[in-house]
């Protein structure tokens, strides 16, 4: 496992940064674990509804992941995991759920106890979305992943109804703690637990 800090990226740069790491795994590379930061984005799912974009200004780019709309921003951690699922399991499900629970303990790192939702993809406090999922797979390598609020500042989702669901409050770990926390902070973090913690639960065979 790589794991590679790809520092503040566009959206369409990380995108074909994806689609080449995605054909290196095909053909046998090594999976990596790309932590970043985007210039602020608005990105849906490739079945997500339009209408949930609330501002007709805003151009969400539609992209091949799974779920609705959402925001990328400078001081959210993003995590785009390019994973070779064929030999671990061949099980979306249960990959999305390891996702989830990699976010939770993350989260519970920095003292903030996140939780699932039955039915719901991602990670909630008692006030609010903190972690939003959305993932894609071709022949079995996956691409996308999933963003964690870090930031004070997350007015840019009043702009849509978040991941599709009407006034989905949204909060942060530095909201949640009522102290900064930073991106850098999260990506050594996030890139000291995900091996560990994907060779527990979704081990490579």
């Amino acid at each position: 496992m790589v794991v590679r800090d790809a520092g503040l990226i566009e959206y369409r740069e990380a995108l074909a940064l994806q689609d080449h790491l995605v054909l290196e795994v095909q053909k046998g590379g090594a999976e990596t674990l790309l932590l970043l930061e985007h210039h602020p984005v608005y990105t849906i799912g490739a079945g997500g509804n339009p209408g949930n974009v609330l501002d007709p200004a805003i151009e969400a780019h539609r992209v091949n992941r799974g779920g609705d709309v959402t925001y990328h921003g400078p001081g959210q951690l993003v995590g785009y995991p390019i994973l070779d699922l064929g030999r671990r399991g061949r099980d979306l499900h249960r990959y999305l759920r390891f996702l989830e629970q990699f976010l939770v303990e993350l989260c519970a790192s920095l003292g903030v106890a996140g939780f699932t939702v039955p039915g719901k993809t991602g990670v909630w406090t008692p006030h609010g979305k903190i972690a939003a999922i959305g993932v894609g797979v071709r022949h079995w390598v996956s691409m996308h992943g999933f963003s964690l609020n870090a930031a004070a500042d997350v007015s840019a989702f009043g702009n849509i109804n978040p991941c599709g669901m009407p006034e989905c409050r949204i909060t942060s770990l530095t909201l949640e703690r009522r102290q900064e926390i930073t991106v850098k902070e999260l990506k050594a973090l996030a890139g000291e637990r995900f091996a560990a913690l994907l060779e527990s639960h979704l081990p490579r065979s």
